[in-house]
């Protein structure tokens, strides 16, 4: 650290209790109350420097300094160079003493060479010229912030640290400092402000990469932001809420102003990790639009922890509408570089109704700057499995709306999922935690799912799953079924599609049964009455298989009815189109070689062997996951 020595007399000033004073032959006339401390000086030698002393002396010997820079000792310095006695001055005292030599008028105007005049000298020879100097030098002004900005101090300082930074030459008097950027440490302790204008310096001077100032904000927000779990406290000692609530949202904005332009400088981690931060201090709506903007443009670098944003409503654990929103954005990046319709949203490959924010994405699209490329294939699938991953954690709270899983889940497009294993997981675990769901609620939420694109070990699970609407457990038997059939051929049909029959007809049979007990509760008890066979085959019994039969069928002629039902599709064993689950059914139980001629037979002697039909190990491997 420079120094530079002022004055050669020595130091006669003593401490008397709260009395300062100076051993002279000659008494004191004059006395200045600083603080709390007195000083009984002479009129001569502080009235030649000082044109604050001149005014305020022409009517009193006494005089009060309320407020002064630096307090009393940056006073008695000055004192002591008026009267000749030598003081240090480095980068520790460098900014209160010039802030008092302003105060006190200890210009050119009063004296030749006086107090202010070297000071100023001494900053710009020396103190500016090195990085630790210089910064010790700005992180100073910030206790007299108003002084120095009158003086033009702050920017002199903020000038030469964002040369020294951009200079190549400078990182060698950077000891001690091994982040990278080397001056990312240092910066990193100044206050808010004071970075913000460091960096809109080391912006604008165009010589650092936008990789490097990414580093300089990380560093910062790691020094300030520490983590979400401690809620994104500042570490400042303020006892005032509102003050530092106001620091929060000001620490936010400014670093999200100061986001490089560039894809790639700084992580989608750091974007949604200052988005969490955003909605948790109610940053600006400006603010969290830009975050939302530049994470959805890096979206396939995220991962689910990134995406779980609290929830500062209340209503449920996380943020989904935060999420919904970068989907949204992704969507309008995309339509804005000219993706094809084949890679449109699953919601809207399926004709449903656009919403008013899908509508207006061509104005917005075209909008746009398409300098950002359309994310490939490759960064699709991800993005599909982020979201995927981000449902299956989502869907474990119970008050999350159904809608807003669904409008998740529609927001990726179709040629994002290959495979339908992660979301089939997020809506049985929905299903599981709302077991109260009605019939068309559940149907609502199967929608999302291609049961084509289901693995074995998937569609093994559900056609076991009593949760999922009749016809979804229809189609996943169907397309097992042409599956096995187009690997295997008919005799592996035959063998893999038994058990999951069974399983669609235990649940039939439970489903009956229930409908037979409030049918015999309605009927005479006489007319229940009748003798069983040998066989087992009563007149009642041949009634209780009928019903049973019937109220499949039933169920399955309902299941048609819904207005929204998919276009079926072309079985690949058969070569035919399957128009109606009924039929699909009838093909399956042909599939699994049950006689034509006796389907009543045959169905009574399926239905007691489902009797001890327990959880398939499918269904134990993959809810265990």
């Amino acid at each position: 650290m420079k120094l530079m020595k002022l004055g050669t007399r020595p130091d006669t000033f003593f401490t008397s209790g709260a009395v300062r004073s100076v051993h002279t032959e000659v008494a004191t006339d004059l006395q200045i109350q600083v603080d709390h401390c007195l000083f009984r000086l002479h009129k001569f030698p502080l009235l030649s420097k000082c044109l604050l002393l001149q005014a305020l002396c022409a009517d009193s010997d006494a005089v009060e300094l309320p407020g002064f820079p630096g307090g009393a000792e940056a006073f008695e310095a000055c004192a002591k160079f008026c009267y000749g006695v030598a003081i240090t001055v480095g980068a520790h005292n460098v900014v209160p003493l010039r802030c008092a030599a302003g105060r006190l008028g200890m210009t050119e105007a009063a004296d030749r060479g006086n107090l202010a005049a070297k000071l100023d000298a001494f900053l710009s020879s020396c103190l500016l010229r090195r990085w630790k100097d210089a910064v010790a030098v700005l992180r100073a002004t910030a206790r007299h912030a108003a002084a120095c900005e009158e003086l033009g101090v702050t920017s002199r300082c903020v000038e030469a640290v964002a040369i020294l930074a951009t200079d190549p030459g400078a990182a060698s008097a950077s000891a001690g400092s091994s982040a990278s950027p080397w001056w990312a440490r240092d910066v990193a302790d100044l206050g808010v402000d004071l970075f913000w204008r460091v960096m809109v310096a080391i912006k604008a001077a165009g010589t650092v990469n936008a990789r490097a100032v990414g580093d300089a904000l990380r560093a910062y927000a790691r020094r300030w932001l520490p983590s979400v779990a401690n809620g994104w406290y500042l570490l400042e000692d303020q006892a005032d809420p509102e003050v530092v609530a106001k620091n929060r949202r000001l620490l936010v904005e400014r670093m999200v102003s100061l986001l490089p332009a560039e894809r790639g400088a700084v992580s989608c981690s750091f974007f949604l990790n200052l988005l969490k931060a955003a909605n948790v201090i109610g940053a600006s709506p400006a603010s969290r639009a830009e975050l939302t903007r530049r994470a959805a443009l890096q979206l396939e670098d995220a991962s689910v922890s990134d995406l779980l944003i609290p929830s500062c409503a209340g209503e449920t654990l996380y943020d989904v509408d935060a999420v919904m929103a970068i989907l949204e954005e992704f969507a309008l990046r995309q339509a804005a570089a000219g993706v094809p319709e084949a890679c449109s949203s699953s919601s809207h490959a399926r004709g449903h109704r656009r919403s008013c924010s899908a509508e207006s994405s061509e104005f917005e699209g075209a909008r746009r700057s398409t300098s950002a490329p359309a994310a490939s294939h490759g960064a699709l699938v991800r993005i599909g499995s982020l979201v995927d991953g981000f449902l299956m954690e989502v869907a474990k709270d119970p008050n999350l709306p159904l809608d807003k899983l669904v409008a998740i889940a529609e927001a990726v497009p179709d040629c994002a999922r290959p495979e339908h294993d992660h979301l089939y997981r997020a809506v049985d675990t929905y299903l599981r935690m709302h077991p109260g769901m009605d019939k068309s609620s559940r149907k609502k939420l199967c929608r999302v799912l291609n049961c084509r694109k289901l693995s074995e070990t998937a569609s093994m699970h559900a056609a076991q799953n009593d949760l999922l609407p009749l016809r979804i457990v229809v189609q996943v038997l169907f397309f097992e079924n042409a599956r096995a059939a187009a690997q295997s051929g008919p005799n592996r049909v035959a063998g893999g599609m038994a058990g999951g029959v069974k399983a669609l007809l235990a649940r039939t049979r439970r489903e009956a049964d229930v409908e037979e007990v409030k049918t015999e509760q309605r009927l005479p008890a006489t007319s229940l009455a009748g003798a069983r066979g040998d066989d087992g085959w009563s007149a009642d019994g041949l009634k209780r298989a009928a019903s049973r039969i019937s109220t499949l069928r039933t169920k399955l002629e309902e299941e048609e009815e819904d207005a929204e039902d998919e276009a079926f599709v072309h079985r690949a064993s058969a070569g035919r189109l399957v128009r109606s689950a009924s039929s699909r059914v009838r093909a399956a139980l042909c599939d699994c070689a049950i006689p034509a001629g006796k389907p009543k037979r045959m169905l009574s002697r399926l239905w007691p062997s489902t009797r001890g039909v327990t959880e398939r190990p499918a269904r134990e491997q993959f809810s265990g996951q």
